[in-house]
């Protein structure tokens, strides 16, 4: 994640697997489209940066918490770019079939995103 490879990623998954996440618009299935996930999300934010901040694993499954930053330089799903910077903690639940990622959902505050790279705007309540 950290070279933005996004092909070297998705080879990561299995030919069918399953990405479940909010910038997948639900779901990703198969390689290609989860390549393409991955290729969207570093294209918006080419200066993306990522820290693991921890690492579970129990036979075939696994539990990753990262921390992303980075700011909006390449246009979030097909917006124009905003400029705007970005900090927020994701969580990876994976689950494993013959030493690739079948199933991948990940989890984190799509909306928060939006809201902090300007995308959208939140009134206080």
């Amino acid at each position: 994640m950290s070279r933005h490879d996004w092909m070297a990623l998705a080879r990561q998954h299995s030919e069918d697997g399953i990405v479940e996440s909010p910038l997948a618009g639900g779901s990703a299935q198969g390689r290609e489209a989860i390549e393409h996930v991955y290729r969207s999300f570093f294209r918006a934010f080419p200066d993306v940066t990522v820290r693991q901040d921890a690492l579970l694993m129990d036979g075939d499954r696994a539990v990753l918490l990262l921390n992303l930053s980075g700011t909006d330089s390449g246009g979030l799903m097909g917006l124009a770019p905003t400029g705007r910077s970005f900090s927020m903690a994701m969580v990876f639940l994976d689950e494993f079939k013959d030493g690739v990622i079948a199933r991948e959902r990940r989890i984190y505050d799509f909306t928060g995103l939006l809201i902090q790279v300007g995308a959208i705007k939140a009134k206080p309540v």
